[in-house]
């Protein structure tokens, strides 16, 4: 047998797909939702100070990111109604951050302020970096049930995200123009509720699965 089939993240032979329970899965969990917590006070911090929408969008991305791991961490083995529950959570507050990110681009639009470039360029770097921290640690998970492997595409996709606003800051500081850090919070507020109605339109479907299921027991 292999190496990778020996891994309790790997699915080998026709076995299921890793579930998340796993002691060493739930530690790197654990380290990933305290980075992304600690990273979401800075950058929030620092987006009030560089007045960028792209960092605060972002920092809201390490807020939602916490809760969602804390979630997922949560309903690890649990039933799939309870799972279901959990990613409508997941979907409202992803359609909320985005509302918000999206009013708030909208209001920076008619008041323009020229966000500080080096600010925003040298948090998107610390944030980029905590984030690929984040991708190899839940790499070896990547291939696992739905819970699982949302998390791991949540880093992956933030290191993207992350990289964004770091060209975000090199068009503030090329253009002397707020217009590409709001392009870029308008974008992530695209995402966060294109995303939140993909999971939202998920959980009821399996809410309805659920039902049934029960109904039939």
């Amino acid at each position: 047998m292999t190496d990778s089939c020996r891994s309790s993240a790997c699915a080998c032979h026709g076995n299921p797909r890793f579930d998340g329970m796993d002691p060493r899965y739930k530690r790197v969990l654990w380290t990933v939702i305290a980075t992304n917590g600690i990273m979401f006070l800075i950058e929030m911090a620092a987006g009030q100070m560089a007045g960028s929408q792209a960092l605060q969008a972002d920092a809201l991305d390490f807020l939602g990111d916490t809760l969602t791991y804390g979630i997922s961490l949560a309903v690890i083995g649990k039933s799939l109604q309870v799972r279901s529950s959990a990613a409508l959570l997941k979907g409202m507050s992803l359609l909320l951050m985005g509302l918000w990110v999206f009013g708030s681009t909208l209001y920076h639009v008619l008041v323009l302020g020229l966000p500080r470039a080096e600010i925003m360029g040298g948090i998107a770097v610390l944030a980029l970096a905590t984030n690929l921290a984040s991708v190899l640690l839940l790499l070896r998970y990547k291939d696992g049930d739905a819970n699982v492997r949302s998390v791991w595409l949540c880093s992956r996709n933030d290191a993207i995200g992350n990289v964004a606003v770091m060209i975000a800051a090199l068009g503030v500081w090329g253009s002397a123009s707020a217009w590409p850090d709001l392009m870029v919070a308008g974008i992530m507020a695209c995402v966060f509720l294109t995303s939140s109605t993909q999971i939202l339109r998920q959980a009821w479907q399996e809410r309805r699965e659920a039902a049934l299921a029960a109904h039939h027991v």
